[in-house]
């Protein structure tokens, strides 16, 4: 059977402001209604004979990985919470081992959740091919027909025919200058690295296990120790941890006498910058796409998304990018968004939380929103969805003030539990245990004012919660 496993670990840095940390480009949606992730799923599910996908994410994505895959209507076949990053290499190990655990002759179609695929008539024509190669113990990878002396992606060299559409790899070869790029396209003998790979989850483990023994243990034990929770399996943190940090590419992929390629030209792109999000995007006759309210006099070529509650406007600009958040706004001549990456390295460097969050942050429960701060005290948009709970809590340094604008909320303070209405509000002393509910089928949605000596998130001791936080 054939077991799609979504790599969805990235960071997305490179498309800052709109991708954080804590929500990656691939949960956003940057191309269409879904987000990247959810196409990737959904294009995985529309395979022939095909199981539900597993999924290998960080422990801080966890729940959103859930909530978009029940918003597209997909089964989860297993999310797999890394503890910490390892690369490509331990976290497919990983994905195999649970796959092993009930289809010993199980395939892997290995994909990062962050890919775009317009051509998707052509990915299954490819899928069938390596399917038949990874079925004669082939470990395959999807080459990429370049369409241009691209300098940002690695390249794999084709050597040999085999039986059907693959081919021998007769090198991995590392991102090239300029005119080692021409000279790639030009002999025809070389793919882009997709980083796409169908293969026998015995065999990969086999080859890890030749190749790359330290992760092969590594990840034997931290899977043999792993734990349910809610929907997720937890795998052992220190035995994860101990496993060398390796992509699959250099751990397996160089050594194996095993690899194969199969070259497709499927419409795909990484979605690696904002030029090249602009550059698969529908555009206006003069070469702009706008997201968002954005009135534009005079502007072309350029790429402008606006935030929920602002407008951009622009005048007689050429080839820009500008990208609004509520909280921060990027605007970068089209040809140096690859060095987005050092404002990110700067905020990183000045302790300061843009790279991170978001100024809504989304939770299990809901999201909220900061809407104001100031020395002592923060105001917060809070939205609550039906049959979402916060945890029960109580903070050392802060006390809070609960308003409701619409929806009822089940309030919790110490030994008394109440219904709060729609212009209602409360009071949450400081060190009170306390809790919201939303047990109705509408939102909830409340302003908080927090107001004391400390105001960060880490000021929440949980007591109980139902998505495992405790």
């Amino acid at each position: 059977m054939l077991h799609p496993v979504i790599l969805s670990g990235g960071s997305g840095s490179r498309l800052w402001p709109l991708s954080r940390q804590n929500q990656p480009k691939q949960f956003l949606a940057l191309v269409g209604d879904h987000s990247l992730f959810q196409e990737t799923v959904q294009r995985a599910s529309r395979l022939d004979g095909v199981q539900p996908p597993v999924t290998v994410c960080s422990e801080d994505h966890r729940f959103m990985v859930g909530e978009q895959l029940q918003e597209i209507g997909v089964a989860n076949g297993g999310i797999l919470l890394e503890p910490v990053a390892r690369n490509t290499a331990p976290a497919i190990a990983l994905a195999a081992l649970h796959v092993l655990a009930s289809d010993a002759d199980g395939l892997l179609l290995v994909m990062p959740a962050d890919h775009l695929i317009e051509d998707e008539a052509a990915f299954r024509n490819a899928v069938t091919a390596a399917r038949a190669l990874a079925e004669g113990d082939w470990l395959v990878t999807f080459g990429i027909h370049p369409e241009y002396p691209e300098t940002g992606y690695g390249y794999i060299r084709r050597g040999d025919a085999l039986n059907g559409a693959g081919y021998r790899v007769q090198s991995f070869v590392e991102k090239p200058d300029q005119p080692t790029a021409e000279r790639y396209l030009a002999e025809g003998t070389y793919s882009w690295n997709s980083g796409m790979f169908l293969f026998a989850a015995r065999r990969y483990m086999e080859e890890l296990e030749r190749h790359a023994p330290q992760i092969a243990a590594a990840a034997r034990q931290a899977y043999a120790t792993a734990q349910r929770d809610l929907d997720f399996t937890r795998v052992d943190k220190d035995a994860f941890a101990a496993s060398p940090s390796d992509s699959i590419d250099y751990a397996v992929m160089e050594k194996t006498d095993h690899a194969a390629v199969v070259p497709v030209s499927c419409g795909w792109s990484d979605i690696g910058s904002w030029s090249s999000l602009w550059s698969v995007a529908e555009r206006d006759e003069d070469g702009n796409r706008y997201d968002g309210d954005v009135i534009s006099i005079d502007t072309k070529g350029s790429l402008v998304r606006a935030s929920e509650r602002r407008m951009i406007a622009t005048i007689g600009v050429e080839d820009l990018v500008i990208i609004d958040t509520p909280d921060a706004t990027l605007v970068a001549r089209k040809d140096r968004v690859q060095d987005v990456k050092a404002i990110v390295d700067q905020l990183k460097a000045a302790g300061r939380q843009e790279h991170l969050f978001h100024r809504k942050v989304y939770r299990p429960w809901g999201n909220y929103d900061s809407i104001d701060m100031g020395d002592r005290f923060q105001v917060k948009r809070i939205a609550v969805k039906p049959g979402g709970t916060l945890s029960l809590q109580k903070h050392h340094k802060r006390a809070e003030h609960w308003i409701v604008v619409s929806g009822v909320a089940e309030v919790t303070c110490d030994d008394k539990v109440f219904d709060l209405h729609e212009n209602e509000s409360t009071y949450i002393p400081l060190g009170s245990v306390h809790r919201l509910r939303n047990r109705g089928t509408e939102l909830v949605e409340l302003i908080e004012v927090q107001s004391g000596a400390y105001l960060g998130e880490d000021d929440i001791v949980r007591l109980e919660d139902v998505y495992g936080r405790s």
